[in-house]
Parts: structure tokens; C-alpha cells; sequence
């Protein structure tokens, strides 16, 4: 990483923890996000205290320009306006008092002009489905007493990303169309989050393989069949949050800034590497939580964005995310 491109995280973190540290979002091991990949859906997680949560969010992600295979970054024509808006449903469920499952699922919309092009679609995206084992309770949250007291809390987990989503090698007609990836994913993930009130940190790594498909069809044109397995695919994401109550009645304002990184190798057709397939991302990102005094209600609004500049992706869409969401849990 450059030094300019290192400072620019600093102050992008500064800047957040300045704005944000009055007020602020609900702890990060209820909700871990994924950035990309044709409307998947996000991984519920529920705290402790809870048997059951229902979530539902709403984004709308901007794309706005892209970077090449150097990571040089390019803007879009004048005039494009390229939009995908996606609703997520999620539902999580435990199972013993660190046993935990939960499933995602998206609907997604379109809304795309490019250059003279005007294109609309919508559909189901991919789905997520997600076992959790929460292997370390965090020791102590609110003092440290001893050095054992600033163990983490561990959460390990594996999520399968299930292709519900229309992709390129279905009925449509441009990658404008799409709402999903079109493979089946496996992850392992690993969450390390540590709470000092009213501050918290979690660290989030992620490491998938996709499975090998055949493939006959691309974008409505009927190919000599072939098979394709997408490179595998790491992310990873570090957040730092500030906890504010709301007098003494025990609402909380929780805001959170965090930077993501998201990388996925070449994929291969018929056992011979793709060089041109290949992408990475790096995104910041804020969200600002409410919580009711009973916390089984929660409400949110954040802001994932990528640099515009070069350097921050390579082989991938520049995009700017907003999301607002409300979530129940079942005590």
C-alpha cells in the first residue's frame, strides 16, 4: 500500500470517528455484510440474548465508472446512470446457546442507461445460507481487570452461496441484466470482535471456493459447451464503533466506520487460467444504528463507498452502496 493511499484511509477514519463519535451502530456481530456478487445476501448473526431475528434492508448501489486490469480507475460516459436496487430478507435461528443458522435471500432491480443504451430488469439474486459457531464469549466488556480480560470473542462459521440469482449463462441479454453469479460458493468465515464500552472493534476474513459448472450459454448466445469454475475469493473487513446512550432510558446510538477488501482470483475454463477474469476492491464505509431500550428493535442507515481513484480495484465496477434496514429478535 502507497503513503498516499494509506493516509487517505487514515483520514477517511479520522473523519468518520469524528462524526460518529457522539453518536452511533448496533453491534457489529448482528449484522456482517458482503460487499459484492450479483445480489447475494448479507449474514445474519444474532447476539446472545436472542433465539430468533428478522431482518429486512434496503440498498441501492451506484455504479460509477471502473477500474482496468492495472487498476488504472475510468469514469462512465456522460449521461449513464447505472443502478441496481435490492431488497434483503434474512432470518436467523439458534439452535443451543453457540449454534446458530440463518438464510438471506434478495430480490433485485435494474435500472441501467449507458451511453445510448436503456436497459430494466429484476429478480430473485443469490441466495445465503449460514451455520455459526460462536467458539469464544467476549471475557469482559466493560473493564479490563487482567490480560486474559482482552481475549476476543470468536465466531467461526461456513456460508454457501446458492445461485437463485439470473446470471450471464440464462436468458438475458447483457451483464446489465444480471442478479447473480450463476455458481454455487463455499466459504469458511471468522469474526474476532472485541467490545470496551462504548467503544468496539471486529475484524471479519472470509475465504470461499466455487464450484465448477458447464457452461453452453452466454448472454442469450448459445456457445461449443465448456466448463468454468470462478477463481476463489477472499474478503476481509476491519470496523471500529462508538456506543452513545440516549439518557437514562437505555436507547443507543451506535456509529461504526470500517474498511473492506475484496479479491477474487482468475477463473479457469476447461482447467486453463482466465488472466483477464480476476478482480479486487477496497471500500470505506459508515453506518450510524438505533437501538429501543429493550434492543429487540433496531433500525440503520449506512454508506459503503468506493475511491475513486487508482489503485483502489482492479477488473471491477467503482460503486457507491446505500443502505437502511430494520431488523426484530425473538428473545
Amino acid at each position: 500500500m502507497n503513503v498516499k493511499r494509506f493516509k487517505t484511509i487514515c483520514g477517511l477514519f479520522v473523519i468518520a470517528a469524528l462524526l460518529w463519535g457522539a453518536v452511533c451502530f448496533f453491534p457489529f456481530s448482528a449484522w456482517a455484510g458482503s460487499c459484492c456478487g450479483g445480489g447475494g445476501g448479507a449474514t445474519l448473526l444474532l447476539p446472545k440474548y436472542y433465539q430468533e431475528m428478522v431482518d429486512v434492508s434496503f440498498d441501492l448501489e451506484k455504479y460509477d465508472g471502473f477500474w482496468d486490469q492495472g487498476g488504472k480507475y475510468t469514469p462512465d460516459p456522460a449521461g449513464s446512470d447505472l443502478r441496481q436496487y435490492r431488497m434483503n430478507i434474512g432470518y436467523a435461528r439458534r439452535f443451543s446457546s453457540r449454534l446458530q443458522a440463518s438464510i438471506a435471500v434478495p430480490y433485485v432491480w435494474n435500472s441501467n442507461q449507458y451511453s445510448s443504451r436503456t436497459s430494466r430488469s429484476d429478480g430473485l439474486g443469490d441466495t445465503t445460507l449460514s451455520l455459526w459457531y460462536e467458539a469464544v464469549d467476549d471475557r469482559s466488556a466493560w473493564k479490563i481487570r487482567e490480560m486474559k480480560d482482552l481475549m476476543p470473542s470468536i465466531t467461526i462459521g461456513s456460508s454457501l452461496l446458492v445461485p437463485t440469482g439470473i446470471s450471464p449463462y440464462d436468458n438475458v441479454n447483457s451483464s446489465f441484466d444480471v442478479t447473480g453469479r450463476g455458481f454455487y460458493r463455499l466459504d469458511g468465515n471468522v469474526i474476532l470482535s472485541k467490545t470496551l464500552h462504548p467503544w468496539s472493534a471486529a475484524l471479519s476474513l472470509s475465504y470461499g471456493a466455487y464450484s465448477e459448472r458447464s457452461v453452453n450459454r452466454e448472454y442469450d448466445n448459445y456457445v461449443e459447451p465448456y466448463r468454468k469454475k470462478p477463481g476463489n475469493r477472499s474478503s476481509d473487513s476491519f470496523s471500529i464503533s462508538y456506543i452513545y446512550y440516549l439518557g437514562s432510558a437505555g436507547d443507543t446510538l451506535t456509529g461504526t466506520a470500517s474498511f473492506s477488501h475484496l479479491r477474487e482470483a482468475d477463473a479457469t475454463i476447461d482447467g486453463i487460467q482466465n488472466t483477464s477474469s480476476g478482480f479486487l476492491k477496497d471500500m470505506v464505509g459508515g453506518t450510524i444504528a438505533y437501538s429501543s431500550t429493550d434492543r429487540d428493535w433496531g433500525v440503520r442507515a449506512g454508506w459503503n463507498h468506493s475511491v475513486k481513484q487508482n489503485n483502489w480495484g482492479k477488473n471491477f465496477p467503482a460503486t457507491d452502496i446505500y443502505t437502511i434496514g430494520v431488523n426484530y429478535g425473538f428473545r
